[in-house]
């Protein structure tokens, strides 16, 4: 089972993942205001949470949101690599650290998909429109995103105009800040996008393709 948690006031997304057969779920980044919704999605699909993974959150959330989400009585991964692989069911899904969009984000590649949070969301989050370490962003992308298959699938933690999925193959030939772009030009960008507002004039407005 995989299933889209999708919050329409702040576009931010969570997933289920589930394997039915064994009755063992994941969820990817929930919110803390849908603990109950969740509880009750957890006892109609008759499945036990194994695990709560989340890609990242800011210091001025991230205690209630904490909070909230371990009354889902399952351990939470966040901030921290505790292993290179969790289980449910039959299932596994592999952490990643991937800093970036903030220092301690993670990532989680599944099947043909990684859930990546904000790594290529350089201007998307609303609560953080731009990234806190932008070295640690190039990195992250390049080892973890670019080097994987095109055809794989990457879901991002906040919708963008809609868009949740993009692929690897769509990400390096579009995306407006790393495709054709090299360390130096991606910093400087990711500098000047940190400098004051009418600091700089930029040719065009940011598509971010997410």
């Amino acid at each position: 089972m995989f299933r889209l948690l999708h919050d329409t006031a702040s576009g931010c997304m969570g997933y289920l993942l589930a394997d039915e057969g064994a009755g063992e779920a994941v969820l990817i980044d929930p919110r803390g205001a849908d603990v109950s919704a969740l509880r009750a999605l957890m006892v109609e699909n008759r499945l036990r949470l194994r695990w709560v993974l989340r890609t990242h959150e800011h210091d001025a959330m991230l205690l209630r949101e904490s909070s909230a989400l371990a009354t889902l009585g399952a351990p939470i991964i966040e901030r921290q690599v505790p292993r290179g692989v969790i289980h449910f069911g039959g299932e596994q899904v592999q952490v990643l650290a991937t800093p970036g969009h903030t220092a301690s984000c993670l990532s989680f590649a599944w099947r043909d998909r990684v859930f990546c949070g904000g790594l290529m969301a350089a201007d998307t989050c609303p609560y953080q429109p731009r990234p806190l370490h932008p070295e640690g962003m190039w990195d992250s992308a390049q080892r973890h995103i670019f080097s994987l298959p095109d055809e794989t699938l990457l879901f991002s933690g906040h919708s963008r105009r809609a868009r949740v999925v993009s692929t690897v193959q769509e990400q390096r030939m579009n995306h407006p800040w790393f495709a054709q772009a090299s360390r130096e030009t991606f910093l400087a960008r990711a500098r000047a996008s940190a400098s004051p507002p009418g600091a700089l004039q930029h040719d065009e407005p940011v598509r971010l393709q997410h």
